[in-house]
């Protein structure tokens, strides 16, 4: 009877997980469609500064706990990383930053993304420090951080210079993804 109920329960759990949810799209938006200019609007308060970036990687790697699922890296692989579905979403890679405005990350770190494992934070932390935390993990995205975040403008399709590439277009292959952080 057992070996069954088992049976029964695993094909239960996999119809419950979509197909693809290992991971999401780098494209795929975050925010819901009736919230997007809105969180688009939004832009940081705080002055760009060493010392916020420090306040920042204390809430990253304290009080907001990040790491657990980001990495200490930002890389997308922290200790709780395999036990998501879809996977945390890796800030080293350029596509995190190129097709998003800080609204938009300001406000999926506030209230969550539907879908994903990404909770919202607007309770246990301020606008502030969540401005501060923006801040900190742009430098996991190395020359590619800032990309056309800050300019309002966001980055889908045929948005912003370039017409959608981001600073200095595409390079190499199908998503202009190079080098060792390309791997989400």
């Amino acid at each position: 009877m057992r070996p069954s109920i088992f049976s029964l329960m695993a094909m239960l759990v996999s119809l419950a997980i979509p197909v693809g949810a290992a991971e999401q799209h780098m494209m795929q938006q975050l925010v819901p469609d009736g919230k997007l200019a809105e969180a688009r609007a939004l832009t940081s308060p705080l002055p760009k500064s060493p010392e916020t970036v420090a306040q920042g990687k204390a809430i990253y790697d304290g009080k907001g706990a990040c790491f657990n699922c980001h990495g200490k890296e930002g890389d997308g692989n922290g200790p709780l990383a395999a036990q998501l579905k879809p996977s945390p979403r890796n800030f080293q890679h350029h596509g995190f930053w190129r097709h998003r405005t800080e609204g938009e990350i300001f406000w999926v770190i506030k209230y969550g993304s539907v879908g994903t494992s990404m909770v919202g934070f607007g309770e246990q932390l301020t606008d502030g420090e969540i401005w501060a935390l923006i801040q900190y993990i742009r430098n996991f995205g190395g020359e590619h951080g800032p990309g056309m975040m800050g300019r309002g403008e966001g980055m889908g399709p045929m948005k912003g210079s370039g017409g959608g590439m981001g600073q200095g277009g595409r390079r190499g292959g199908m998503d202009g993804c190079e080098g060792a952080a390309c791997g989400r």
